[in-house]
């Protein structure tokens, strides 16, 4: 084991990966998904592109729309204990 790998570190090491990995996927689905973002020559010369169709289907994504089924609780156990009088 290294100098900087001991089992203090590990929460540190794991909270930093999946910082990392959220950062990793969301500059990939802005850069592949985004209609904005213009890879192509032939999009790029275009001054406006007329994609309203994607737009809306790049922001109201599966995951979005299964949230908008959910109550806005965070923790539902919870609230519905204290909320209760008995």
């Amino acid at each position: 084991m290294g100098r900087w790998v001991k089992p203090d570190v590990y929460p540190l090491m794991a909270a930093m990966g999946f910082v990392t990995t959220m950062c990793i996927f969301q500059l990939t689905r802005n850069v592949f998904m985004n209609p904005d973002v213009r890879i192509n020559k032939a999009h790029r010369a275009t001054a406006v592109l007329d994609n309203e169709e994607e737009g809306k289907k790049y922001v109201e994504h599966s995951f979005r729309q299964f949230l908008r089924t959910r109550p806005p609780e965070v923790m539902p156990t919870i609230n519905r204990f204290f909320s209760k009088p008995e």
